[in-house]
């Protein structure tokens, strides 16, 4: 089945889930404010320098001050600080380097306070977005990142992902680079452009290109704090970096985000645009698909997995706790053995856990004991193969003596908290219910009033799949939905929606836009 992109347009922002084979491997939400996002480059001030840190903080317009190590000021600071100072005094009138004089790398066993001093101006890029009470980390090694190519100001050196092992390629791709690649200017080459186009390749370099030059023309004369220059929102970063062959749909439920979508395919990989489908239907677009009920499953304190064991994961100020337990299930091949099978599958489920709810820090994952070496090796390998297709930076250990496997995984982004535990639908805590024959008798009240009295048309009721098979059963003469109709001389079709609560309702037009009563 490959991958699938489920893209959800809400009124507060858009939910995307990334399938596999149709199981969630991937959940982000992508608000109206994306200022602050990774990638994003600012032009900020130093607020104060921290000698014993060795590090600085820097505003950048977020409530809290940014912090900027001196190990990511990047080799070549001195440029970048020489090139900022002279664009926000006009000086560097151009964005062409062809002409800029390359100050003299940085020493990485400097101090910050000999680089840096108080309310200096400094263009830096987002590395980490703001995570609790933190605000942003930030980094001067600033790059930006194209569909095929990653540019580096200030940089000659021509670097090819590992990824592409064929050396007639390798060498194709150094070569047309070091034609086409401006002074002054370095790349990291893709694994996407391998056998790609001369003219992809260099479309996409003048794109980036144009990026630069932007960031030019906002910093020169601005004041920090200030944005110059806003990386892709959400959506089009993961087409960007993802979109291959693998990918085989992509459905979307907004009309105008499928249009914009479409444009940006055709414009960084034409032909692929017929895998967009505009999903048009009553059922909300995460029921079909069956995301709701996987995030329902998945983001819980409880974690299921097939064989009828689980996943208890715990989190502490310092590290996630995964602990792995076998649960009903039963094998005749031994002990041993059972202990290996369930946990090849709790390590598979373990990755996509992580990389599903952005897990970063310190996660230590307490696997079922083994007691032979060899099925402890088998188990590190697989995880490691398990956790490779992770984009994140992760770094894995060996089992302990004690069956611990500890991971460390980059966060950049807060960690994806979904609350799965539920108020009782009926009493909220209070420990009494609402008969149910009233809550029925309330949804056929709602259901006259904007009927009869607002004249609505095109009223569609959602409630839980239970009720939806309450109100149903009977058929022509006992249910409900046909008492509805002679009733109200109007049809009224009833949708099950999983993610409702039990005795929780809505009614919906036909654009599943919610009707207010």
């Amino acid at each position: 089945m490959g991958l699938e992109l489920v893209v959800d347009a809400r009124t507060n922002g858009v939910w995307l889930s990334l399938l596999r084979d149709g199981k969630l491997i991937e959940l982000h939400e992508e608000r109206g404010n994306s200022d602050f996002a990774v990638g994003d480059i600012y032009l900020g001030k130093i607020r104060r320098l921290s000698p014993s840190l060795n590090a600085a903080f820097v505003d950048v317009g977020h409530e809290k001050d940014a912090f900027l190590h001196y190990l990511d000021l990047g080799q070549h600071f001195n440029s970048w600080n020489k090139f900022t100072k002279d664009t926000m005094r006009n000086k560097q009138s151009v964005h062409d380097l062809r002409y800029f004089k390359l100050e003299k790398e940085l020493d990485k066993g400097g101090k910050i306070d000999a680089v840096l001093s108080s309310s200096q101006s400094i263009l830096v890029q987002i590395a980490k977005e703001p995570i609790s009470t933190k605000g942003p980390r930030l980094s001067s090694e600033i790059t930006l990142a194209g569909r095929y190519l990653v540019l580096a100001p200030f940089s000659n050196k021509i670097s090819i992902s590992q990824k592409v092992k064929e050396p007639e390629e390798r060498k194709r791709l150094k070569e047309l680079m070091e034609r086409i690649l401006p002074k002054n200017f370095g790349v990291i080459i893709r694994t996407v452009a391998e056998n790609r186009l001369t003219e992809d390749l260099e479309q996409d370099l003048n794109d980036l290109l144009e990026k630069w030059k932007k960031i030019h023309s906002n910093t020169k004369g601005a004041d920090a704090p200030k944005r110059v220059l806003g990386e892709l929102n959400t959506t089009t970063s993961i087409l960007r970096d993802l979109l291959n062959g693998d990918f085989t749909n992509i459905y979307v439920n907004d009309p105008k985000m499928f249009s914009e979508m479409k444009t940006y395919i055709l414009g960084i990989s034409p032909g692929k645009e017929k895998i967009l489908k505009l999903y048009d239907s009553k059922i909300p677009i995460f029921e079909k698909f069956g995301i709701n009920k996987q995030i329902k499953t998945l983001f819980g304190k409880k974690v299921p997995m097939p064989s009828g064991g689980y996943l208890i994961i715990e989190h502490t100020e310092a590290m996630h706790v995964i602990d792995v337990n076998s649960g009903n299930r039963k094998g005749a091949d031994g002990q041993e053995n059972n202990a290996l099978s369930t946990n090849l599958e709790a390590a598979a489920e373990v990755a996509r856990v992580l990389q599903l709810r952005d897990m970063g820090g310190i996660i230590c994952v307490d696997f079922i004991d083994m007691h032979e070496k060899e099925n402890n090796r088998v188990l590190f390998e697989k995880m490691k193969e398990f956790m490779r297709s992770d984009r994140a930076k992760h770094n894995i250990i060996p089992p302990s003596k004690f069956g611990i496997i500890e991971i460390t995984r980059q966060r950049v982004r807060p960690q994806t908290e979904i609350k799965t535990a539920e108020s009782c639908p009926t009493c909220s805590g209070t420990g009494e219910i609402q008969a149910s024959i009233l809550f029925a008798e309330e949804i056929e009240a709602n259901l006259g009033f904007l009927l009869l009295d607002r004249k609505v048309r095109g009223v569609m009721l959602q409630v839980h799949p239970y009720l939806e098979g309450y109100f149903k059963k009977g058929g022509f003469l006992r249910s409900k939905q046909w008492a509805w109709y002679f009733k109200f001389k109007v049809w009224v079709p009833i949708i099950g929606v999983g993610s409702l609560n039990l005795l929780e309702y809505s009614f919906v037009d036909k654009e599943n836009e919610e009707i207010p009563l």
